[in-house]
């Protein structure tokens, strides 16, 4: 039975996550407060963490960071902003998935099921690695490097970076990207591919001179070999 922590201060709104988890065959521990779900989540053996942004004692993005540190685990945040740069942001600390407030909970268990089913396909898949000239991706060890430079990277930009290696020389659209790296449709927001597109430029083909990810105007974003 898979084990899911919630993380959030409203007790009835906990409760009721709590309960729905529960009803769909989930095991589920909660904590009203940052500092109490940080510790449950580095010392529970956790399947996933449903986290709140808005916490006493230690905000969720921090919950999220000191969990990164230490873990994979796959994290959804909550937030009550339905503001662009709170989702990048909370996507930059390591969550997987964000839900603005208030949200239907068939939404929610639809977006942990789809979690679950992107983990159960990289675990049974066979990892291999990606080179394209001085670039290498290593896709068991969630690593790339640049001329053996190790190149540091968020979760999602090295799933972002996977994503466009491994359909190197198709052009692929915002929604594409959003549907795949992201795990669903985020309908009208491709700006945050934007975003995570200028992150990966920066620490790669600005950062070593070389030019591997390119813009194909009115469609998306295509990855060519180095020099091509």
């Amino acid at each position: 039975m898979q084990k899911i922590l919630v993380v959030e201060d409203d007790v009835k709104i906990a409760r009721f996550i709590e309960l729905e988890l529960k009803h769909e065959g989930f095991s589920v521990e909660t904590a009203n407060d940052g500092r109490t779900g940080l510790e449950k989540a580095l010392e529970g053996d956790f399947d996933m963490i449903v986290l709140d942004i808005m916490l006493p004692g230690l905000n969720g993005m921090e919950v999220c960071r000191r969990i990164r540190l230490n873990s994979e685990i796959p994290i959804i945040m909550l937030t009550a902003k339905d503001d662009t740069m709170d989702k990048v942001m909370g996507l930059d600390f390591g969550a997987d998935d964000y839900m603005t407030k208030p949200f239907a909970i068939e939404e929610l268990l639809a977006r942990i099921r789809r979690i679950f089913r992107k983990i159960a396909t990289q675990t049974t898949s066979v990892g291999n690695t990606f080179v394209s000239g001085k670039l290498k991706i290593d896709y068991n060890q969630y690593t790339a490097y640049y001329d053996q430079n190790p190149i540091e990277l968020t979760k999602t930009e090295f799933d972002l970076l996977h994503y466009l290696a491994e359909n190197r020389n198709i052009a692929l659209t915002r929604e594409q990207i959003l549907d795949k790296v992201w795990g669903y449709d985020y309908f009208g927001e491709t700006k945050i591919v934007d975003v995570y597109i200028r992150y990966l430029r920066s620490k790669i083909d600005d950062h070593f001179g070389a030019k591997f990810i390119h813009t194909v105007r009115g469609v998306g974003y295509l990855f060519k070999d180095e020099n091509h």
